[in-house]
């Protein structure tokens, strides 16, 4: 299938750092949605699409539907985002599904991104179905079934204990992974801290990817350095609750797509664009 697309950038999407499952060959980027393979490059301003899933599935999963014209609208705040939209233009949040998010971002604790993929990539193989060119995200019930050490032949060290915990959480329904659709924010962030493995980054960064809490602002070391780099100055808090505060300002700062200021001020650090960091002065303008 053909989609045209405005404000869409494929390769800077896939590549920022929000994803773990997709690969590139060439021109052609494979992942698995749900369940399905999809393959998909960019031609101009089409998104060029081979799956069996429908359009609007991939649109959604894409974020296609959302309103790039008023996000960089309300997160253009000084000429350090400025500069960031312009170079980065295109790259759009992935909605996720959240079972699969929440576990690999589970598994990304304390890894590089290299390592976080082969982890989530064999836990794939080894429990997820053979869909030929790839393996299906395992279920919560399958996960449930395994032991603890079995899970660390995956490479997922002591991240095996606590995803196994939620695994039997979610499975017995426990843990109901559609509340946080229904809770505000910080109710479905304490829901989800309140899980052992599962802090403030790992919370955001599953509210931000996979429930549509575009507020959530995660903070890592990335975004603690480019943050304290820019806007330093205007944010209080003791050096221990760093993050928190860091967190807490964007949120007023950018406003409701605080999420989408991250994902730009992250790229910012793990891209060749290094220098960028270092380009422009930070005025504060609300």
């Amino acid at each position: 299938m053909r989609i045209p697309t405005n404000d869409f950038d494929l390769d800077s999407t896939l590549d920022c750092g929000q994803v773990f499952r997709w690969q590139r060959s060439g021109e052609w980027w494979t992942g698995v949605v749900l369940g399905h393979i999809v393959r998909a490059r960019q031609d101009g301003s089409d998104l060029v699409v081979d799956t069996s899933l429908d359009r609007d599935t991939i649109v959604r999963y894409f974020r296609l539907d959302d309103d790039m014209a008023i996000i960089y609208s309300r997160i253009n705040t000084d000429p350090v985002m400025d500069d960031l939209i312009h170079r980065f233009r295109g790259l759009r949040l992935v909605r996720q599904q959240p079972w699969e998010c929440l576990i690999s971002y589970m598994a990304s604790s304390c890894k590089s991104i290299p390592n976080i993929k082969n982890s989530i990539s064999n836990l794939c193989r080894q429990y997820g179905d053979d869909l030929g060119r790839d393996f299906s995200f395992p279920t919560a019930e399958v996960l449930a079934r395994t032991t603890e050490n079995r899970l660390r032949e995956t490479k997922l060290g002591f991240r095996s204990v606590n995803i196994l915990e939620v695994a039997r959480k979610v499975d017995s329904g426990e843990l109901d992974l559609g509340a946080p659709f229904k809770l505000e924010y910080e109710e479905a962030r304490e829901l989800l801290m309140g899980m052992r493995g599962i802090g403030p980054k790992i919370a955001d960064c599953v509210l931000l990817f996979a429930y549509d809490k575009m507020e959530a602002f995660p903070v890592d070391t990335h975004i603690l350095s480019v943050m304290e780099e820019h806007y330093g100055s205007f944010i209080e808090g003791a050096k221990s609750k760093r993050g928190e505060a860091i967190s807490e300002f964007a949120r007023s700062y950018f406003g409701q797509y605080a999420g989408y200021a991250q994902q730009y001020l992250f790229n910012s650090r793990i891209s060749d664009y290094d220098t960028l960091t270092h380009s422009a002065d930070c005025t504060i303008t609300k």
